[in-house]
């Protein structure tokens, strides 16, 4: 297994490897940059040894690039009450940040 490591960005963690693209919550801080360094790391593994953080491993970063600015898929909710002619419709869609990973760093 190559390495990997899991970060911790908008209260929700991701399992994040080389060349893979995710999708976080929009981060204020990345408006306009090219990279953007992902600091809270909870686990690395190097292809040799696992480091497991408590709750951080210190010193490790993930660099990643900015791919820009995206919208996620709409999620409706919808409430109906029956016999009363209620109706009410919301729609939502989160902006989220499209990151590559270029590369994880340990120490």
């Amino acid at each position: 297994m190559g390495n990997y490591a899991i970060v911790e960005t908008g209260s929700k963690q991701y399992w994040v490897e080389p060349n893979q693209v995710i999708e976080i919550e929009l981060l204020d801080a990345a408006e306009g940059q090219k990279e953007v360094l992902l600091d809270q790391v909870l686990l690395v593994q190097d292809g040799k040894q696992v480091l497991i953080g408590a709750p951080t491993v210190a010193g490790a970063k993930v660099v990643c690039q900015n791919l820009g600015d995206v919208r996620g898929p709409k999620v409706v909710h919808y409430r109906m009450r029956r016999r009363k002619s209620s109706r009410r419709k919301h729609g939502h869609r989160q902006d989220l940040l499209r990151l590559l990973v270029k590369e994880i760093r340990v120490g």
